[in-house]
């Protein structure tokens, strides 16, 4: 799936609330210290990364990646 941003990044917690990947911020904040998240291909546990267009999120389960604009 793609989802358009307006700002310059958006942090990685958010991301997934914002694709409606979780349902809050902590349940966000579990699958990210989980290891369950990927951007660009590499585990990342900081919920706060900074996402900008280009990106690629791969979550765990997900068939389908979240590619950023």
């Amino acid at each position: 799936m793609e989802i358009k941003i307006k700002t310059e990044f958006i942090k990685l917690d958010s991301l997934l609330k914002f694709a409606e990947v979780v349902s809050s911020g902590g349940e966000a904040k579990v699958m990210i210290l989980d290891e369950m998240v990927r951007l660009n291909g590499k585990i990342t546990t900081q919920r706060g990364k900074k996402i900008r267009p280009g990106d690629i999120v791969k979550v765990e389960g997900l068939d389908e990646e979240i590619k950023v604009i």
